[in-house]
């Protein structure tokens, strides 16, 4: 017998945006961006760097979430359950290797950028220009989705079961949370933050950042499953 629920709740988008928020990848490139315009002497060019950075990193974002929300409304609903049923079992053992991160960090499968995308990363830092920030935004946007994308990936879908405008303002806020933290790391930096205090905090909870992520890709991947497979039903 089906359960009947209103899913999802903004309570629930804007937990897992929050969580999601809170992640190494994006910002770690955000911190090593604004590290090299500190060495390189551009203190007065931060802000405006930052910004188009972080809008960047929303756009394409917003945009993937978009368009997979939009494909998986217009398929036909037997391939859909059948593609939800697969995402969600790959957001469980995503989830599994996050909360293994947590207490074994470094030892088998980890979910982090690709070596080869890191260091194409660091060498577009080394010739900053607005097109390489723009650019350096959607890359990083489109490469960390492996180390991410996990809970994106599960609301996106949700979202689609029931794709009207409330499902497109739920999106829109969640990528809004999604890049709420980089905005006040680059306004800490701005009025005067030690950027080494914030890599500090980084290192140091990245660890929990971890294990919350998993808890969070395990509960929404079971979620999928079971919308999929009609045990709950969204009204």
């Amino acid at each position: 017998m089906a359960v009947e629920l209103a899913l999802p709740t903004l309570l629930t988008v804007l937990i897992t945006a929050l969580i999601d928020s809170i992640n190494p990848c994006a910002i770690g490139v955000l911190i090593l961006l604004i590290s090299t315009l500190l060495v390189t002497k551009r203190q007065d060019k931060i802000l405006k760097i930052g910004l188009l950075y972080i809008t960047a990193v929303y756009i394409t974002y917003f945009l993937f979430g978009l368009g997979l929300m939009t494909f998986m409304s217009v398929i036909p609903i037997v391939a859909a359950e059948y593609i939800s049923i697969a995402v969600g079992l790959v957001v469980v053992f995503a989830g599994l290797i996050e909360i293994k991160d947590y207490f074994w960090y470094g030892q088998g499968i980890s979910l982090t950028i690709p070596r080869e995308y890191a260091h194409k990363i660091k060498e577009k830092m080394q010739k900053l220009s607005l097109g390489t920030v723009i650019f350096l935004g959607a890359f990083v946007a489109s490469v960390e989705l492996p180390c991410t994308g996990g809970p994106y990936l599960a609301i996106t879908l949700i979202l689609s079961q029931n794709f009207n405008l409330s499902a497109l303002i739920m999106l829109v806020i969640y990528n809004i949370i999604f890049v709420l933290p980089l905005v006040i790391i680059l306004f800490m930096v701005f009025y005067g933050s030690k950027i080494q205090y914030i890599q500090q905090w980084k290192q140091g909870n990245k660890a929990y950042m971890r294990l919350a992520t998993g808890l969070i890709l395990i509960g929404l991947g079971w979620l999928l499953i079971l919308i999929a497979n009609g045990t709950i039903n969204l009204n």
